[in-house]
């Protein structure tokens, strides 16, 4: 697959992603790293992007990550591998992500989210959720490819 325009080389979207990356920085910190790339790559799954799916699995990977934790993300509702906090913010990811199929975030998804995380991390687990669901809607309609990422490439 070729990429319907080279993002890298355009300063239009270099500009956008620039910022992009930037609000993602700003939101992080106060929640731990692994529940952070569970949270994107279960919205890349969601959303289709194997160039995000690509990424965020292999930095998982690389940051230690286990094989039976990565490749049961899409089904993490049937799984015993991720804790009661992890699995709020992967219902908050699911619901975010799905937002067009109605329904929003339930009452439910937030309560538990509450029951895990301060309002600091509850901002930074939505605003990261909004970011990589803008990420991934950029690589999916350039149609980026996934497979050649190496991890910590992006810095």
């Amino acid at each position: 697959m070729e990429p319907r325009l080279d993002i890298m080389t355009n300063d239009t979207a270099m500009n956008a992603i620039k910022y992009l990356v930037s609000a993602a920085n700003a939101a992080g910190g106060s929640v731990p790293a692994a529940t952070r790339g569970l949270v994107n790559i279960r919205a890349s799954q969601i959303n289709g992007c194997g160039f995000c799916l690509d990424m965020h699995t292999k930095d998982a990977a690389a940051a230690g990550e286990t094989p039976v934790r990565l490749n049961l993300v899409a089904t993490w509702k049937e799984t015993t591998v991720y804790t009661e906090a992890e699995r709020a913010a992967l219902e908050l990811a699911e619901q975010g992500t799905r937002i067009a199929d109605g329904g929003g975030v339930t009452d439910d998804a937030w309560a538990n989210a509450v029951k895990h995380y301060d309002d600091d991390q509850l901002a930074a687990i939505v605003s990261q959720i909004a970011i990589i669901n803008a990420f991934n809607r950029l690589n999916v309609v350039l149609q980026r490819p996934a497979g050649d990422y190496e991890p910590g490439q992006f810095g």
